[in-house]
């Protein structure tokens, strides 16, 4: 499936990502001693969650043949004691009816990003040692 490299050298948490043909940069804002030279991790995480809403519901809408104009997604990641959160406003512009607004707020809760984040997934890590 989805494939991610990312490398960091001497830089203060600049890092270079490569991902499904694309070099994106990452990188911590200036307050947690980065430059500020790209989105911050969760930045990444909010942005996958984000499109894959967009992209899953403009799909609905389009298969279903309904006079989506437009979708705008918007998302707040914060942290309440212990529980991680993240609220998504979903604000979909078109004439619909009462059912079909009902209808793509469950494909909401259904998209695969969506799904992921909520039943979890297993990490695997192995560590190797480069010699240069």
């Amino acid at each position: 499936m989805a494939r991610a490299t990312a490398h960091i050298g001497t830089d203060t948490y600049a890092t270079t990502l490569h991902v499904a043909g694309r070099t994106l940069m990452s990188d911590e804002p200036v307050a947690n001693g980065g430059q500020n030279a790209g989105l911050a991790p969760y930045d990444f995480l909010l942005s996958a969650l984000a499109s894959c809403t967009a992209i899953t519901l403009r799909m609905y809408a389009n298969h279903k043949g309904w006079p989506v104009t437009s979708i705008d997604v918007a998302l707040h990641f914060y942290r309440d004691g212990e529980k991680e959160v993240i609220d998504r406003v979903v604000t979909i512009e078109g004439d619909l009816s009462a059912d079909q607004h009902e209808r793509l707020l469950q494909v909401t809760e259904r998209t695969p990003v969506t799904k992921t984040l909520k039943q979890g997934l297993t990490i695997t890590t192995t560590l190797e040692s480069a010699t240069r």
